[in-house]
């Protein structure tokens, strides 16, 4: 299933949801991508100014990956409903 995300706050709960899916700790994760567990905990929550390269060893080590494609004419928010 594709999810769009067009906040920190957004990936961050894609992440969290797969990573729950997969049955992980975030602890499990941060070992699989040599990371602080604060640091998965920090972008699951949505803060800003994690490294691109975090977010993308995150993604690989989820299974995950990212698409880039022209935007929609929805709004962040209507997008933040589905959350």
């Amino acid at each position: 299933m594709d999810h769009i995300a067009r906040t920190p706050k957004q990936i961050g709960a894609i992440l969290q949801r797969r990573r729950r899916t997969l049955k992980l700790t975030q602890n499990q994760l941060r070992s699989r991508v040599k990371l602080r567990q604060a640091t998965v905990s920090k972008l699951e929550a949505g803060e800003p100014g994690t490294r691109l390269d975090t977010v993308f060893g995150l993604l690989g080590a989820l299974g995950l990956e990212l698409v880039v494609r022209p935007r929609t004419s929805s709004s962040a928010q209507d997008i933040e409903d589905i959350f």
